[in-house]
């Protein structure tokens, strides 16, 4: 009966799920972009995969704030007690001249040529140990298909193995395509032997971004990471704890935690105004019906079961559309652009769910205030 009262009303039934859709699609699209722009600050972090420590300069303020050093401090990490093992890696900025002439920016990243860690963590085209090869390098898949592809005759075709690009005027040839995740500048990732970028950068004196340090086993890496820091002057952190504070600089020195939160707060404002009110003005405008049922000897707590089931029924079909929604689009919009990451973890849906059970259930409170007052003589009134 509740839910044949709350169609039969076919207007005011859809405008309450129409606002609830849109809030919860705010409330869904907003947060799991932002949390996919998050994840460009410690992607690169991820991605290697290995090491229980990173150890840097102490100026370092985060993962893009990168500050040489000389290799010589890698001899160093490596004499200190409960470090397993130690390898170099190098990340920076290089102009890579493509096949048509054009010049694009890349981000260069060197690992060590014995062990290769450091480097990608899916290969898509060719073998990680290809990276061996004269004058080697493995390209970002999403690069080599896009920002890379650009051809001498005007066509744009995907780079391929075998093909090969200008690096500081030193060729280099394309042995394997990986997935990377992208950077804020959303520039080329390029992966090669910490030798060879000696040879690609060869004014560069100090080439030594990061130690990467797998601690011994028993041995916790807090306790490593700070003997590190006091033996050697260097900064050195947890994986955790480097992932922690390239956060802390982007959240404290950009404004656009707080641009993102005033959309999802506007959006879900608006439409939580509008779902409300529509569902308030919907229980009005069926009082005389609740003062019939009350006339024949419905009790006050059927009646209240009947506005929560109209609520939980409006919640559930609005939260499910708009989440819905929200979803699909972030994640086409993602497959078809690589450098827009979208992250829908399960505690942001659960999140979107009570903000939209909040919305409809505190209209649901004031229809019941409104209904469990009313006189049953009331609708008999001429």
């Amino acid at each position: 009966m509740a839910l044949r009262m709350l169609m039969g009303d076919r207007a005011k039934y859809l405008g309450i799920v129409i606002a609830l859709a849109f809030t919860s699609f705010v409330m869904i699209q907003q947060p799991a972009t932002f949390l996919g722009i998050l994840r460009h600050t410690y992607g690169f972090i991820t991605d290697v995969g290995v090491g229980d420590v990173w150890v840097m300069d102490p100026k370092a303020r985060h993962l893009d704030d990168v500050k040489p050093m000389m290799d010589a401090e890698l001899q160093r990490v490596r004499g200190i007690d409960g470090v397993e093992w130690a390898m170099p890696l190098y990340k920076g900025g290089i102009r890579a001249r493509l096949d048509s002439g054009d010049f694009v920016q890349c981000q260069l990243v060197g690992i060590d040529e014995t062990t290769l860690i450091g480097g990608p963590g899916r290969m898509v085209l060719g073998k990680l140990a290809d990276l061996r090869q004269s004058d080697g390098i493995i390209v970002d898949a999403a690069a080599a298909q896009g920002q890379l592809a650009a051809r001498a005759d005007g066509s744009r075709r995907p780079l391929g193995l075998g093909e090969s690009i200008e690096l500081n005027e030193h060729r280099a040839q394309v042995v394997g395509t990986a997935t990377a995740s992208s950077n804020f500048q959303s520039m080329p990732t390029l992966y090669t032997t910490y030798a060879r970028v000696k040879t690609f950068l060869p004014s560069e004196r100090k080439l030594l971004s990061f130690v990467l340090v797998t601690v011994k086993p028993g041995e916790d890496a807090e306790k490593v990471a700070a003997e590190i820091s006091r033996r050697t002057g260097l900064a050195a952190y947890t994986t955790q704890g480097f992932i922690d504070r390239s956060l802390r600089h982007f959240l404290g020195n950009t404004g656009m935690i707080i641009n993102f939160a005033m959309s999802a707060g506007l959006g879900f404002l608006i439409g939580a105004f509008i779902a409300g009110q529509t569902f308030f003005n919907f229980t009005t405008d069926n009082l005389r019906h609740f003062g019939v049922m009350k006339a024949m000897g419905a009790g006050t707590a059927m009646l209240v079961r009947m506005i929560l089931v109209q609520a939980l029924y409006l919640g559930s079909m609005g939260f499910g559309l708009g989440a819905g929604a929200g979803a699909v689009m972030g994640f086409q919009l993602a497959n078809v652009d690589p450098h827009l990451v979208f992250r829908l973890p399960w505690q942001l849906i659960l999140g979107g769910g009570m903000a939209a059970l909040t919305v409809i259930i505190v209209a649901a409170l004031l229809a019941i205030r409104k209904v469990v007052r009313l006189e049953p003589a009331q609708v008999f009134k001429a």
